[in-house]
Parts: structure tokens; C-alpha cells; sequence
């Protein structure tokens, strides 16, 4: 097995920067992991910084479109819109409702917005 050094990344710093900071906080130990659990999947990080840029209600599909163009580094025009219905379904199926659950964001159905609740 070979090991790849991420030492241009700084991962180690990061980790034991993290660690020292935690180490001064009053957060229960399960908040800390579910966190960590809600920030472990990129596109799901990507889909906070978009709801912390726009800090207003914004419609999935615009949320969708928004973090593809992230992902891609692309302007919105040239993404496909297979791609974007890809990552709206991403959003809606699994991303959007952990979010909720996290009470980091608030979901209206039939009008497909996402608002910001704690991110504000």
C-alpha cells in the first residue's frame, strides 16, 4: 500500500490547530461529531457556503445551480443541466434534510425555498 504525504496541505496542522481550539470550548462531545459528521461531505460543505453567502431564502434549484458551479469552478451557463439536476437531487434527498434536522436550515416543499436559520 502506498501513502500519499499531504504535507503541502497542511492536514496535520489543520487536525491539531482544530483539536487546541476544541480543547477550550464547552460543546458536548456528540455535538462536536455531528459537526463533524454534517461538514464531512464536501458538497454538503459547499451547500452551507452558499446558504452563508446568500443568508436569505434561496430556491433549491438556485441553491443546486449555485453549488455546481462551485464544484466545477464553472460559471452556471456552462454546466449541464444534468449535472445540476444531479446535484439538486443530491441536495433534496440527502444533504437538504440532514441540514433541517440540524436546525441549520428551514425547508418550505411547495414553494422549493431553503432558508438560513442558523447560519445568519
Amino acid at each position: 500500500m502506498t501513502v500519499t504525504s499531504h504535507s503541502g496541505f497542511g492536514c496535520a496542522e489543520f487536525v491539531l490547530a482544530l483539536l487546541e481550539w476544541l480543547e477550550h470550548r464547552e460543546e458536548q462531545p456528540a455535538a462536536i461529531d455531528e459537526a463533524f459528521r454534517l461538514l464531512a461531505n464536501h458538497r454538503r460543505r459547499l451547500f452551507i457556503e452558499v446558504m452563508c453567502t446568500y443568508q436569505e431564502e434561496v430556491t433549491l434549484p438556485d441553491a443546486a445551480e449555485e453549488v455546481a458551479s462551485r464544484e466545477t469552478g464553472l460559471p452556471v451557463v456552462e454546466i449541464s443541466a444534468e449535472r445540476v439536476a444531479d446535484v439538486y437531487i443530491s441536495l433534496y434527498h440527502d444533504h437538504l434534510p440532514r441540514l433541517v434536522d440540524a436546525d441549520l436550515l428551514e425547508y418550505d416543499q411547495e414553494r422549493d425555498l431553503v432558508a438560513p436559520v442558523a447560519l445568519a
